[in-house]
Protein backbone atom coordinates (compact mmCIF):
# COMPACT_ATOMS: atom_id res chain seq x y z
CA UNK A 1 0.00 0.00 0.00
CA UNK A 2 2.50 2.37 1.05
CA UNK A 3 4.80 1.53 -2.31
CA UNK A 4 1.44 2.46 -4.32
CA UNK A 5 1.04 5.15 -2.94
CA UNK A 6 4.28 6.51 -3.06
CA UNK A 7 4.16 6.05 -6.78
CA UNK A 8 0.93 7.80 -7.33
CA UNK A 9 2.42 10.46 -5.43
CA UNK A 10 5.87 10.89 -7.84
CA UNK A 11 3.73 10.13 -10.92
CA UNK A 12 1.83 13.11 -9.87
CA UNK A 13 4.52 14.99 -9.14
CA UNK A 14 5.76 14.31 -12.75
CA UNK A 15 2.76 15.15 -14.55
CA UNK A 16 2.75 18.74 -13.03
CA UNK A 17 7.15 18.81 -13.64
CA UNK A 18 6.11 18.05 -17.33
CA UNK A 19 3.55 20.98 -17.19
CA UNK A 20 5.62 23.78 -15.08
CA UNK A 21 8.15 22.88 -18.09
CA UNK A 22 6.15 23.15 -20.97
CA UNK A 23 4.70 26.83 -19.51
CA UNK A 24 8.35 27.72 -19.19
CA UNK A 25 9.19 26.82 -22.37
CA UNK A 26 6.95 28.87 -23.96
CA UNK A 27 7.70 31.29 -21.65
CA UNK A 28 11.02 31.64 -23.99
CA UNK A 29 8.68 31.72 -27.38
CA UNK A 30 5.72 34.05 -26.28
CA UNK A 31 6.39 37.76 -24.48
CA UNK A 32 5.89 37.61 -20.56
CA UNK A 33 3.08 39.42 -20.51
CA UNK A 34 1.28 36.07 -22.05
CA UNK A 35 3.35 33.58 -20.19
CA UNK A 36 5.61 34.47 -17.23
CA UNK A 37 8.33 32.11 -16.30
CA UNK A 38 7.44 29.83 -13.73
CA UNK A 39 10.24 30.94 -11.05
CA UNK A 40 8.33 35.08 -11.27
CA UNK A 41 4.78 32.61 -10.73
CA UNK A 42 6.28 30.97 -7.49
CA UNK A 43 7.60 34.48 -6.38
CA UNK A 44 4.41 36.00 -6.75
CA UNK A 45 2.57 33.38 -5.10
CA UNK A 46 4.98 33.19 -2.11
CA UNK A 47 4.58 37.08 -1.83
CA UNK A 48 0.49 36.48 -1.55
CA UNK A 49 1.42 33.76 1.34
CA UNK A 50 3.81 35.80 3.11
CA UNK A 51 2.24 39.11 3.00
CA UNK A 52 -0.54 40.21 5.18
CA UNK A 53 -2.96 42.11 3.62
CA UNK A 54 -3.38 39.82 0.64
CA UNK A 55 -3.41 36.60 2.73
CA UNK A 56 -6.54 38.04 4.01
CA UNK A 57 -7.96 38.05 0.29
CA UNK A 58 -7.31 34.66 0.59
CA UNK A 59 -8.59 33.81 3.94
CA UNK A 60 -11.71 35.67 3.10
CA UNK A 61 -12.23 33.42 -0.17
CA UNK A 62 -12.73 30.45 2.05
CA UNK A 63 -14.79 31.68 4.84
CA UNK A 64 -17.21 32.40 2.00
CA UNK A 65 -16.55 28.92 0.85
CA UNK A 66 -17.40 27.33 3.93
CA UNK A 67 -20.05 29.66 4.69
CA UNK A 68 -22.00 28.45 1.54
CA UNK A 69 -21.40 24.94 1.79
CA UNK A 70 -22.64 24.73 5.36
CA UNK A 71 -25.42 26.88 4.78
CA UNK A 72 -26.42 24.22 1.54
CA UNK A 73 -25.21 21.03 3.90
CA UNK A 74 -27.73 21.95 6.43
CA UNK A 75 -30.64 23.02 3.91
CA UNK A 76 -29.86 19.88 1.61
CA UNK A 77 -29.61 17.09 4.77
CA UNK A 78 -32.78 19.01 5.87
CA UNK A 79 -34.24 18.42 2.33
CA UNK A 80 -32.39 14.72 2.01
CA UNK A 81 -34.41 13.71 5.28
CA UNK A 82 -37.79 15.28 3.81
CA UNK A 83 -37.47 13.81 0.78
CA UNK A 84 -36.48 10.06 2.10
CA UNK A 85 -39.53 9.53 4.02
CA UNK A 86 -41.57 10.95 2.12
CA UNK A 87 -42.64 10.49 -2.00
CA UNK A 88 -45.14 13.25 -2.26
CA UNK A 89 -42.24 15.48 -0.82
CA UNK A 90 -39.98 14.10 -3.49
CA UNK A 91 -42.58 14.57 -6.12
CA UNK A 92 -42.93 18.54 -5.38
CA UNK A 93 -39.06 19.02 -4.25
CA UNK A 94 -37.16 17.05 -6.68
CA UNK A 95 -38.27 18.71 -9.98
CA UNK A 96 -37.49 22.06 -8.31
CA UNK A 97 -33.44 21.24 -7.50
CA UNK A 98 -32.76 19.29 -10.80
CA UNK A 99 -34.31 22.35 -12.14
CA UNK A 100 -32.27 24.77 -10.12
CA UNK A 101 -29.65 22.41 -10.74
CA UNK A 102 -29.86 23.43 -14.23
CA UNK A 103 -29.30 27.55 -13.93
CA UNK A 104 -25.73 28.32 -14.66
CA UNK A 105 -23.96 30.03 -12.07
CA UNK A 106 -23.52 33.24 -13.50
CA UNK A 107 -27.48 33.39 -13.69
CA UNK A 108 -27.13 33.26 -9.79
CA UNK A 109 -24.62 36.52 -9.57
CA UNK A 110 -26.82 38.41 -11.86
CA UNK A 111 -30.51 37.59 -10.15
CA UNK A 112 -28.02 38.15 -6.78
CA UNK A 113 -26.60 41.71 -8.03
CA UNK A 114 -30.76 42.22 -9.06
CA UNK A 115 -32.28 41.31 -5.80
CA UNK A 116 -29.73 42.10 -2.60
CA UNK A 117 -27.56 44.83 -1.80
CA UNK A 118 -25.14 43.55 0.67
CA UNK A 119 -22.25 41.93 -0.89
CA UNK A 120 -21.41 39.23 1.77
CA UNK A 121 -25.26 37.89 1.46
CA UNK A 122 -25.01 38.10 -2.38
CA UNK A 123 -22.25 36.01 -2.35
CA UNK A 124 -23.71 33.27 0.35
CA UNK A 125 -26.93 33.10 -1.75
CA UNK A 126 -24.86 32.22 -4.58
CA UNK A 127 -22.90 29.61 -3.02
CA UNK A 128 -26.03 27.90 -1.47
CA UNK A 129 -27.99 27.70 -4.81
CA UNK A 130 -25.63 26.16 -6.50
CA UNK A 131 -24.60 23.71 -4.32
CA UNK A 132 -27.71 22.82 -2.68
CA UNK A 133 -29.01 20.65 -5.46
CA UNK A 134 -26.01 18.54 -5.47
CA UNK A 135 -25.85 18.20 -1.81
CA UNK A 136 -29.83 17.21 -1.53
CA UNK A 137 -29.58 14.46 -3.90
CA UNK A 138 -26.06 13.20 -2.85
CA UNK A 139 -26.95 12.56 0.86
CA UNK A 140 -30.57 11.35 -0.52
CA UNK A 141 -28.52 9.25 -2.17
CA UNK A 142 -26.45 7.60 0.43
CA UNK A 143 -29.38 7.75 2.63
CA UNK A 144 -30.77 5.30 0.25
CA UNK A 145 -28.12 3.43 0.24
CA UNK A 146 -28.85 2.02 3.51
CA UNK A 147 -28.97 -1.62 3.66
CA UNK A 148 -32.56 -2.72 4.35
CA UNK A 149 -31.91 -5.62 6.33
CA UNK A 150 -30.01 -3.78 8.54
CA UNK A 151 -32.50 -1.13 9.04
CA UNK A 152 -35.25 -3.95 9.73
CA UNK A 153 -33.14 -5.65 12.66
CA UNK A 154 -32.28 -2.24 13.93
CA UNK A 155 -36.03 -1.66 13.87
CA UNK A 156 -36.88 -4.84 15.65
CA UNK A 157 -35.13 -3.05 18.66
CA UNK A 158 -37.46 -0.59 19.08
CA UNK A 159 -34.71 2.29 19.36
CA UNK A 160 -36.03 5.49 19.89
CA UNK A 161 -35.54 8.09 16.74
CA UNK A 162 -32.46 9.72 17.98
CA UNK A 163 -30.70 6.48 18.72
CA UNK A 164 -31.79 5.12 15.28
CA UNK A 165 -30.00 8.29 14.01
CA UNK A 166 -27.15 7.88 15.75
CA UNK A 167 -26.43 4.50 15.42
CA UNK A 168 -27.37 3.62 11.97
CA UNK A 169 -28.24 6.52 9.61
CA UNK A 170 -25.50 8.88 10.61
CA UNK A 171 -22.44 5.76 10.00
CA UNK A 172 -24.50 5.35 6.90
CA UNK A 173 -24.36 7.87 5.41
CA UNK A 174 -21.42 9.56 6.57
CA UNK A 175 -19.09 8.20 3.84
CA UNK A 176 -21.64 9.81 1.31
CA UNK A 177 -21.71 13.08 3.22
CA UNK A 178 -17.64 13.34 2.95
CA UNK A 179 -17.87 12.54 -0.73
CA UNK A 180 -20.10 15.28 -1.29
CA UNK A 181 -18.43 17.99 0.56
CA UNK A 182 -15.23 16.79 -1.50
CA UNK A 183 -16.83 17.25 -5.09
CA UNK A 184 -19.02 20.25 -4.03
CA UNK A 185 -15.67 22.01 -2.27
CA UNK A 186 -14.19 22.46 -6.19
CA UNK A 187 -17.09 23.31 -7.36
CA UNK A 188 -17.34 26.13 -4.72
CA UNK A 189 -13.94 27.39 -5.50
CA UNK A 190 -14.70 28.30 -8.73
CA UNK A 191 -18.11 29.49 -8.49
CA UNK A 192 -17.13 31.88 -5.53
CA UNK A 193 -14.24 33.40 -8.21
CA UNK A 194 -17.33 34.37 -10.44
CA UNK A 195 -19.64 35.52 -7.37
CA UNK A 196 -15.93 37.66 -6.49
CA UNK A 197 -16.03 39.10 -9.27
CA UNK A 198 -19.18 40.45 -9.84
CA UNK A 199 -19.47 43.60 -7.24
CA UNK A 200 -17.19 41.85 -4.63
CA UNK A 201 -14.67 44.34 -2.89
CA UNK A 202 -12.06 41.32 -1.45
CA UNK A 203 -11.12 37.91 -2.14
CA UNK A 204 -9.38 35.97 -4.88
CA UNK A 205 -11.97 36.79 -7.31
CA UNK A 206 -11.58 40.53 -6.70
CA UNK A 207 -7.61 40.34 -6.95
CA UNK A 208 -7.91 38.71 -10.08
CA UNK A 209 -10.41 41.14 -11.68
CA UNK A 210 -7.97 43.58 -10.56
CA UNK A 211 -4.68 41.28 -12.15
CA UNK A 212 -6.55 41.73 -15.39
CA UNK A 213 -6.72 45.28 -15.43
CA UNK A 214 -3.73 45.98 -14.79
CA UNK A 215 -2.73 42.85 -17.78
CA UNK A 216 -0.94 41.08 -15.14
CA UNK A 217 -0.77 37.26 -15.87
CA UNK A 218 1.89 36.48 -13.44
CA UNK A 219 -0.64 37.85 -10.32
CA UNK A 220 -3.60 36.00 -12.29
CA UNK A 221 -1.56 33.22 -11.98
CA UNK A 222 -0.56 33.44 -8.22
CA UNK A 223 -4.01 34.27 -7.46
CA UNK A 224 -5.22 31.18 -9.17
CA UNK A 225 -2.57 28.50 -7.30
CA UNK A 226 -3.68 30.00 -3.91
CA UNK A 227 -7.53 28.82 -4.81
CA UNK A 228 -5.85 25.52 -6.12
CA UNK A 229 -3.84 24.95 -3.16
CA UNK A 230 -6.58 26.06 -0.74
CA UNK A 231 -8.66 22.92 -2.47
CA UNK A 232 -5.62 20.19 -2.44
CA UNK A 233 -5.14 21.37 1.28
CA UNK A 234 -8.80 21.09 2.71
CA UNK A 235 -9.65 17.62 0.58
Amino acid sequence: MTNSRTMRLLQAAAGMLVLAAGWQILSYVFPHYLFPPVPEIIKRTVEVLITGSLLVDVLLTAARIFGGLFGAFILGGILAMIIGQSRTAENFIAPVLTFFQGIPALSWVVFAIIWFHGIEFRVLFIMVMTTLPAFTFQILDAFRSMSKDLFEMTMSFRPRRWTLFRFLIVPTILPGILTAWKVNLGNAARVVVVAELVGATGGVGYQLLRQQQLFDMAGAMAWTLQLVLFVLVVQ
